[in-house]
C-alpha cells in the first residue's frame, strides 16, 4: 500500500516530513468460481485486507470487489436473482474491478452470444474473441499512466510496457462515452475505467507486475474523482 506524508514548517522554518495514516481497507473478492485465490494473494501482498465474498451479504461489508474470470454465464447461474441484484447496487456505489469473465459481467453490451450483465461500463466485448483454451496466450501490451484526459493517444504520458495474459479472453469491441482506456494491446482496448467500474480482459494476477491491482487500490482509496 503506498505511503502518503505531509510536510509540517516548525517555529524556526524547518519543515518536517510526517508520515499520515492510510485508510483501512478491505476488499472482496468474488469466490463463486475462478482463480479468485490469485487475486487474494495479490491484494494481500499489497496491503489490503481480503474478504472471500460468497453470500450476497458479505458485499455489505467490503469498501471494493473484485469480480475474477471464470465462465460470466456461470457466474450469473451461481449469483442467482437476490445475488444479482444486491451486486449490481453495489458496483453502481462502489469501487469493482472485473478480470476476464468479470469484465464481460460489468459491460453494457455482451454478444457472442448475447447476455445481460450489470451495466457499470459503457462498453461491448465480445467472449471467447481470442480463441479457445489451447490458444492463450502472454502478450506485452502498453499501459497508460494518469493524463489530462480520457484519451490514451493525447500524449500526456509515455505509455509503459505490462506482460499481459490471455486465457479464453473477452474483446472491447466498442468503447463508450465517459470510458477512460487504461491499457492497450495493439490497437485494442484491454484495460478501461468508468467512474466506479474498472475491467481488464486480461489477467492481471498471474503476472509479476502489480500496477493494475494498484491502480484499482487506488481507485478504492480515492474513489471515482
Amino acid at each position: 500500500m503506498s505511503v502518503a506524508f505531509a510536510k509540517i514548517r516548525g517555529t524556526a522554518g524547518v519543515e518536517f516530513l510526517f508520515r499520515l495514516p492510510q485508510p483501512h481497507m478491505t476488499i472482496g473478492v468474488l469466490a463463486l468460481q475462478g482463480d479468485f485465490d490469485a487475486h487474494r494473494h495479490r491484494l494481500e501482498e499489497l496491503g489490503a485486507e481480503v474478504v472471500l465474498v460468497r453470500k450476497p451479504e458479505q458485499l455489505d461489508q467490503i469498501d471494493g470487489l473484485v469480480i475474477p474470470g471464470g465462465e460470466s454465464g456461470t457466474f450469473l447461474k451461481l449469483l442467482g436473482k437476490e445475488g444479482f441484484e444486491k451486486l449490481k447496487q453495489f458496483v453502481r456505489v462502489k469501487p469493482t474491478f472485473g478480470t476476464c469473465a468479470g469484465a464481460i459481467l460489468l459491460a453494457s453490451e455482451v454478444e457472442n452470444p448475447e447476455q445481460h450483465g450489470l451495466g457499470a461500463l459503457n462498453i461491448r466485448i465480445r467472449r471467447n474473441a481470442y480463441g479457445r483454451q489451447v490458444d492463450s496466450s502472454i502478450r506485452e501490451g502498453k499501459l497508460f499512466g494518469a493524463r489530462t484526459s480520457g484519451d490514451p493517444h493525447d500524449g500526456a504520458l509515455p505509455p509503459d510496457a505490462i506482460e499481459m495474459v490471455f486465457i479464453r479472453a473477452p474483446k472491447i469491441v466498442h468503447v463508450g462515452e465517459g470510458v477512460e482506456v487504461l491499457a492497450t494491446e495493439g490497437s485494442d482496448p484491454v484495460a478501461v475505467r468508468q467512474g466506479r467500474a474498472m475491467a481488464a480482459t486480461f489477467h492481471p494476477e498471474l503476472s509479476e507486475d502489480t500496477r493494475v491491482h494498484r491502480a484499482f487500490l487506488d481507485l478504492v482509496r480515492n474513489g471515482a474523482d
